[in-house]
Formats: structure tokens, C-alpha cells, sequence
């Protein structure tokens, strides 16, 4: 069996009830390692890309990596990947939490899902057997519900479950990890969903073996010693991802009233990370086996928006249902995340969705009668709480935002779909690329639309970071430029891809030095593999999804920037900067090696090794 991995994967067939274990070999394991690089090599290799999303034939996949399980600091992530019902091409998105450890200890390092099942079920782990069992009595429950009763025998189970909107399909549908933890974006929530698959549980006794046990806790005790001397670590632990919050509205990062507004430190203030820590943090919070602890968890005592002790709000959440809708009332915020957990709702597709709501209510584009009679002015968030729900249940106008913004402006009408903020059909997160252009780039080329984390450009352009012994960088980049940012982006994404295939987490990407990463993979692992190896491991990576969304049709043209964020602020710290996304474009197409339809040249696909795509793109 290869070190770092459980040995085994499991396929199952929700259409005839079927679970059977299968293999694969190592050498496919040393080229794409794991996460959701490894279930993008399964998925071009065995399902139909031109299949519906929400189809029965389309695969659900659930992936871990090698250093899962390891107890490295940081190693606690997973993937779920498929076809995203949201935006119809590649999707696929990441957490930490407690799940993926355990699914290792019961003996697996992926799930592959197709099917449908006749009735709701849920899948059991446990020890190398794969069960599935009733759960006709757990549809309707949010996940907070499902999370309890499935719990209920052992609190050592961790839980993988959607709530209603997962079952109503809406389109930007999340999947929640023990009530905590979030695989939200690209609504992967529908398809399982669409399968009536309402929950994955998991419980081993399972060890990780690795190649050379000395030289991995010699690795792990320095990888804690370093994010203890980390000052981003630091923050990030006092913090949480909210100290973003107000460093962003001075450098131009922050989003604010849908894109259209450049500045505003009242809200930065009243919702940044000292105002979550000071009145409302009851403790931090952290994931399976780090030691860094950036999660929050709060409690809202007072006021119409009181809450349990319970799961905190991102930066991201405090950006999409904060300073997007012009609100800043942070117990609202926390009220509205922990509505969209319960439900299970990604945070910034569905708060977008709102914010673009606000706006077109302003413009008159929306009157009154058409949003069920509620008052969708700006800020507020009365409407905003049954409008939450509606979304999940897919009733009245919350089942035109259940579309998710694109398809929901496509319905309305009226150039709605001018005020739509997002790249291939996935909202924005909360960084402006007017503020930092690379951010740009690197939202036209993720390839499951816009995002921040398929890569590592968030860490280097913004001076998080810099990792000199891997690719030649500034000591400073200018946000506010194009120039060179191309170079970056292209380095960025190789190395921080990785996150996805080690199942390592970004911010310990961003604290950690790389050769403490790439030397814990190989003790674990035995691969032996270079930063150069690991680097085109990157490049495969992105070159593979490209690949699969060229076979589902995206070309050049759908790698373009929105018209709000083309269009230059008046005021705040990105006035008058928009990025130069030709420049951009020429440039990082060159190094990428893909042609001017945005396809990989047949050269670069041999050089990465692979012929199977390149046989489906060149028939």
C-alpha cells in the first residue's frame, strides 16, 4: 500500500444501492496526488462531461489527500468536486473541519457517487465498510438537525449533510461538516441533493502509515514552532479571516454596496475582527489537528438577532452580507450565517445574490410585488431574514435567487445582468481587483470561476508571503498595476493549487516554508518529490481542469472580467484603477501555453503527460 494513503476508494451506485471498493495504482497517485486534482483525472477518465449536472450519471466525489490523517498542522482538508450546477462547467470547492481525517481512519481516500436513490438515504463509514441506511425521517431537517441526530449514537461521528436548499436544489446549495466547516461554493449541495443523498458519516479506527515516521514529527514539531513565530498566524488566531476586515477597506480590497461604492471605514469598523472578537467571540476554534486555530465561535446575546454559541462569520460572509448590502450591523451578519449553515447556503453566491437584489430595487428594476413585499432598500436585513429562507425552500422570488445571480438577472430582465458581478457564472468573492489586478487574472483563469483559492495570489500580491526559492518575485508589488502580475499569477496558482491536492490548508500555505511542506509530503508519502516535481504537479493540475472546461465549452471569450469591476471606483484607495485585462491575458496565455481559442497547445499537453486529453481536445 502507498504511505500516506488509506489504499482504497469507494464507488457508489445510489440507483441500484451498490458500494464496492476499488483501487488505484501509483503512478496516477505520484502525477495527481490527491484532492480534487486526483478526482479530475477520475472524472475525465470515466463519466460523461456533457451530462447534466444534477443527472444521476454525473459523479459526486469526495476527496482526501496524503497528508490527511498525518496530524500535520493544517491537514484536516477535503474536496467535492463534479460539474457545478451553478455555473455548468468543472466545479469543485474545499474545507477543513473534522470529516476528512476521520473518512481516512474508516479507510478511504475518495468517494465516487453516481445514481439517484428511490428514497433520501445516507452513506455510513466505517473500518472499510460502506453502508447505506434510510433517511426518510432526516429530509427537511436543516444541518444543524441532521448533524444532531446522526451524532446522537457516537459523538465521535463526523458528519457530511446538506439542508434544505441542498434538497430544493438551489444552485449555490453548500454541504456542512459537523455544523462548522463548508464545501460552499459552486453549489455542489444540489448535486447531492439531486441524488437524495442527505448525509455522509464517518467513523475509523484506521492508522496513516508514512514512509519515514522520525522525519515527519521532526517536520510537524517544526511546522507548529514556525506558525507560533508567524505574524500572520498570529492574527489569523486573535482574529480569525475578519482581520481582513480593515486592512482591506485601506488597501481597496473590500467590495462595498455590489461593487459600486469604493470606500467606507464606519462599516470596515463595526464588522472587522476586533468589533467579532471583543463583543461577541466566546473562544476560537480550530480544525482537526492544527495548531493554528483561526475559527471563530460567537454567541449574539441581545437584540432581534440573538443566537446560540455557535460557528462564526468569515471575512468572506462579513463582506457578502456586511459591506455588500450596506449593512453594519454585525449581529445580523452572524444571524444571516448562521441561517445560511442551517439551510446550507454558500455565504457569497447567496449574499451576492441579495446584494444585486438591493440594487435593482433601488433602480426600480424590482418593485415591491415583485419580491413578495418586502422592502429589499439597502442595509435592510429585516427583509433579509425571510428572504433567506425563501431562497432555501425556493419560494416566491427566493426561487428566482435560487438560480444564483446570473440566471436569476437573466430572468428578471431589464440589463439586469449588467449589475451581475461574477466570472463563468460564479460570484465574485470578497477581494476587488480594481484594489489588486493580479486578483483579476487570477479570477478570469480559476477554473471553477471566480475565486480566491485556487491559488495562492491573495498571500503573494498583497505581501502575505514570497517564496524566492521557488520562482523569482518582487520585494513589493503595486496592487494598482498590471505589470508583471501575469508571472505572478501563473507561479501563485502552480504552488497554491497544491493546497487542493495535498489537502493542506491556504493559510498554512501562506504561514508555513515551503520546504517544511514539501519535505513532511515526501516523509509521509516516500515520493521523494522536488519543488520542481511539485510545481508541474500544479501545472497539470490547472491544465487538466482547463482542459475539462474547453470540453464543456469554454473558450477565450468567457475569460473576462464583469463591467462593474471594469468600471473605476471615484473614491477609496483603488480610484481610478481598473486592471488591463488584455495586457493580462496576453501575457499569462503565453506562459500557460494555450492557444487564442484558450485551449492547451498539444505541445504543453504532452509535456505534462497528458495524452488522454489531449486526445479529447485534438480528435
Amino acid at each position: 500500500m502507498t504511505k500516506g494513503y488509506a489504499g482504497q476508494f469507494l464507488r457508489v451506485d445510489l440507483s441500484s444501492g451498490v458500494c464496492e471498493n476499488f483501487t488505484i495504482d501509483e503512478a496516477i497517485l505520484r502525477k495527481f496526488i490527491g484532492g480534487s486534482s486526483l478526482g479530475a483525472k477520475l472524472y475525465i477518465d470515466s463519466y460523461n462531461l456533457h451530462a447534466d449536472p444534477l443527472a444521476p450519471e454525473s459523479p459526486l466525489m469526495v476527496m482526501t489527500g496524503p497528508m490527511v490523517g498525518s496530524g500535520f498542522s493544517g491537514t484536516s482538508r477535503f474536496a467535492v468536486c463534479g460539474k457545478s450546477p451553478l455555473t455548468g462547467i468543472w466545479g469543485e470547492a474545499a474545507c477543513g473541519g473534522t470529516f476528512s481525517p476521520e473518512m481516512k481512519r474508516a479507510g478511504y481516500d475518495g468517494i465516487v457517487i453516481t445514481g439517484a436513490s428511490p428514497k433520501p438515504v445516507y452513506l455510513s463509514l466505517a473500518d472499510g465498510v460502506a453502508k447505506l441506511a434510510d433517511a426518510s425521517d432526516l429530509w427537511g431537517k436543516d444541518i444543524y438537525e441532521t448533524t444532531d441526530v446522526l451524532k446522537a449514537p457516537d459523538k465521535s461521528i463526523k458528519v457530511l449533510a446538506i439542508g434544505p436548499a441542498g434538497e430544493n436544489l438551489v444552485k449555490f446549495a453548500a454541504i456542512g461538516n459537523d455544523k462548522a466547516h463548508f464545501i460552499g461554493r459552486t453549489g455542489l449541495g444540489a448535486v447531492m441533493g439531486s441524488k437524495r443523498l442527505k448525509a455522509i458519516i464517518a467513523r475509523g479506527s484506521g492508522r496513516l502509515e508514512k514512509a519515514d515516521d522520525a522525519r515527519y514529527k521532526e517536520l510537524a514539531r517544526a511546522a507548529v514552532q514556525e506558525i507560533k513565530d508567524s505574524t500572520l498566524a498570529g492574527s489569523l488566531h486573535a482574529m480569525g479571516s475578519d482581520a481582513a476586515m480593515v486592512t482591506g477597506m485601506f488597501s481597496g480590497d473590500v467590495p462595498i454596496k455590489n461593487w459600486s461604492v469604493g470606500e467606507d471605514f464606519d462599516l470596515s469598523i463595526s464588522l472587522g475582527g476586533p468589533t467579532l472578537s471583543e463583543k461577541y467571540l466566546t473562544r476560537a476554534h480550530a480544525c482537526s489537528n492544527c495548531s493554528l486555530a483561526c475559527k471563530r465561535v460567537v454567541v449574539v446575546k441581545d437584540g432581534p438577532y440573538q443566537t446560540e454559541e455557535g460557528p462564526g462569520p468569515e471575512y468572506e460572509t462579513c463582506g457578502s452580507f456586511g459591506t455588500m448590502l450596506m449593512n453594519g450591523d454585525l449581529t445580523a451578519v452572524i444571524k444571516a450565517n448562521e441561517l445560511c449553515n442551517r439551510y446550507g447556503m454558500d455565504t457569497i453566491s447567496c449574499g451576492s445574490a441579495i446584494a444585486l437584489s438591493m440594487e435593482l430595487y433601488e433602480k426600480g428594476t424590482l418593485s415591491k410585488a415583485d419580491v413578495d413585499g418586502l422592502d429589499l432598500a439597502w442595509g435592510n436585513m429585516e427583509a433579509v431574514m425571510p428572504l433567506l429562507k425563501k431562497i432555501a425552500c425556493r419560494e416566491g422570488f427566493g426561487d428566482t435567487l435560487a438560480e444564483g445571480s446570473l440566471n436569476a438577472a437573466r430572468k428578471i430582465g431589464k440589463d439586469a445582468v449588467d449589475s451581475v458581478v461574477h466570472v463563468k457564472g460564479l460570484d465574485l468573492p470578497m477581494h476587488d481587483p480594481r484594489g489588486f489586478h493580479g486578483m483579476g487574472l487570477a479570477y478570469m483563469m480559476s477554473n471553477r470561476g471566480a475565486c480566491h483559492l485556487q491559488h495562492a495570489a491573495l498571500a503573494t500580491e498583497q505581501g502575505m508571503a514570497s517564496w524566492p526559492q521557488l520562482f523569482d518575485m518582487k520585494d513589493d508589488y503595486n496592487g494598482q498595476i498590471s505589470d508583471e502580475k501575469a508571472v505572478l499569477i501563473y507561479n501563485s496558482e502552480n504552488y497554491g493549487i497544491l493546497g487542493n491536492s495535498l489537502s493542506i490548508c491556504h493559510y498554512l500555505i501562506y504561514v508555513l516554508q515551503p520546504e517544511t511542506i514539501r519535505d513532511a509530503f515526501n516523509a509521509i508519502t516516500g515520493f521523494n518529490l522536488s519543488f520542481k516535481d511539485l510545481l508541474e504537479a500544479g501545472m497539470r493540475d490547472w491544465t487538466l481542469k482547463r482542459g475539462i472546461n474547453n470540453l464543456m465549452g469554454v473558450t477565450s471569450r468567457d475569460d473576462v472580467l464583469p463591467r462593474r469591476v471594469l468600471t473605476p471606483l471615484t473614491d477609496g484607495a483603488a480610484a481610478g484603477s481598473v486592471p488591463d485585462m488584455k495586457r493580462l491575458l496576453s501575457e499569462y496565455y503565453a506562459l500557460r501555453g494555450l492557444d487564442e481559442r484558450g485551449f492547451p497547445r498539444e505541445e504543453k499537453l504532452a509535456e505534462l503527460g497528458l495524452p488522454e486529453l489531449r486526445s479529447m481536445l485534438y480528435k
